[in-house]
């Protein structure tokens, strides 16, 4: 069973910079691709950012292109999202995500393990 558990989130004001992680259970996790999502109230979760399973590959939506970064420790089963500039409208629920799927791809769906998510709220 996979088991995959957020932390890092919080309250910053515009401008500043976190840092998630997301630690996953188990050591087959380290072969598949991972993600971030996000949910604003009210809105639909979407992606953020993705990674493959050797973290060669990443791939962003456009809203956080050039401001946010995804890499993953092998060593530590963990997967990171560096924020930086962040915006009032980054404000959301943020969610790790692993994809059971054997590629060396970088992938933007078929993820369907998932933490419990991590608040971040950025002040203006």
């Amino acid at each position: 069973q996979v088991q995959l558990v957020e932390s890092g989130g919080g309250l910053v004001q515009a401008g500043d910079s976190l840092r998630l992680s997301c630690a996953a259970s188990g050591q087959t996790t380290s072969w598949f691709p991972l993600g971030w999502f996000r949910q604003a109230p009210w809105s639909e979760r979407e992606f953020v950012a993705g990674i493959n399973w050797n973290g060669g590959k990443t791939i962003y939506s456009d809203s956080v292109k050039g401001r946010f970064t995804i890499s993953r420790d092998h060593a530590k089963y963990t997967v990171y999202l560096q924020m930086n500039r962040l915006k009032p409208e980054d404000t959301a629920v943020y969610y790790c995500a692993l994809a059971p799927i054997p590629t060396q791809e970088v992938i933007t769906e078929q993820y369907t393990y998932w933490g419990q998510g991590t608040q971040v709220t950025v002040s203006s």
